[in-house]
């Protein structure tokens, strides 16, 4: 569906925006022990970019009806606790749909279409819970979805040890194939009040980087002869039901070529060992360690002068008395 300038102007009234994020932190603390990692921003590459905030529901049908097929991130939020499901996060390469249902007079019909077609791949980490919730909350279907956890495990098994359904966390996922990592300080706010420009910047986070690690994750499956099947990481939930991606069989995450103890993977392969082995092994000379070294080579210099005035003095010594 294409929208017309008209059209677009007339929605963009209806949406709220919230203006860009400028003064979150470059970079995450975490104990001296464990790397560093930038933070992961959506809109890094266009700082003005700004993720669709909408709680109409007849805007937010214009917008799912304009979302093209293919990938897209995942997510959902809700008020801690037992509480219906209150933000969906539907992320692409380049936009990124906050649906606010829980503020929207009805569930937008077209969610139904995006969510339960099979011509839109949903990804996330884990987000066979979250499926089981969105029915169990609003009746919704969600079909052909990845979880990207086990989709790791599957195509780069040599990097991933431990039980096949162990879950690995987005920002693990994220510091693995990406080198950056998410803030976690919103998830636990309140999603049923109308969102602060914090709380969609970080529910904008979520859902994109989980399509950043598809694509990655992608990539590493089309290198491997033969590629894992898909079944072993991709699943519909219908009826809040867990059926294969066909909705023929019943599913559940399982493997049988994974190893919970794979031989370690080169490091070269390693992202995060991005030291060579001198620089594992030596640390970082201090400024004592540079005096001494000093020390010891003027020491040693002047030894050596020493010893050639001595052996001089012996020559000519006994030169003289002969």
């Amino acid at each position: 569906m294409t929208l017309s300038t008209a059209s677009l102007r007339r929605l963009l009234g209806r949406v709220v925006w919230c203006p860009p994020r400028a003064a979150f932190h470059p970079t995450m603390v975490i104990p001296k022990d464990q790397k560093t990692y930038p933070l992961y921003s959506w809109n890094s590459s266009s700082p003005s970019r700004t993720p669709l905030y909408i709680t109409d529901h007849n805007v937010a049908n214009k917008f799912l009806s304009a979302l093209p097929h293919g990938t897209i991130g995942f997510d959902l939020e809700w008020k801690p606790g037992s509480n219906p499901v209150a933000l969906v996060q539907l992320a692409t390469a380049n936009c990124v749909l906050l649906l606010h249902i829980y503020r929207m007079k009805e569930i937008p019909h077209k969610i139904r279409d995006v969510l339960s077609g099979s011509r839109w791949t949903k990804v996330g980490v884990n987000i066979q819970y979250d499926c089981k919730k969105l029915h169990e909350d609003y009746g919704l279907d969600v079909r052909n979805c990845v979880n990207l956890s086990l989709m790791a495990r599957s195509v780069d098994n040599a990097r991933w040890n431990g039980s096949y359904i162990q879950p690995i966390g987005l920002a693990k996922l994220l510091q693995t194939y990406h080198g950056t990592t998410l803030c976690k300080e919103e998830q636990l706010s309140n999603w049923e009040l109308p969102l602060s420009p914090t709380q969609q910047h970080y529910a904008a986070n979520d859902a994109h980087s989980a399509y950043t690690i598809y694509t990655r994750l992608q990539t590493i499956a089309q290198t491997k002869i033969p590629p894992p099947h898909p079944n072993c990481y991709s699943f519909s939930c219908v009826d809040g039901q867990l059926y294969d991606r066909t909705n023929c069989f019943t599913w559940a995450p399982k493997n049988p070529n994974y190893d919970p103890d794979p031989p370690p993977s080169p490091k070269d392969q390693d992202p995060e060992n991005d030291q060579s082995p001198w620089e594992a092994a030596s640390p970082a000379p201090t400024i004592a360690d540079t005096t001494a070294s000093l020390a010891g080579l003027l020491a040693s210099a002047l030894k050596g002068i020493l010893s050639l005035f001595f052996f001089s003095f012996l020559f000519f010594f006994f030169f003289l008395m002969d």
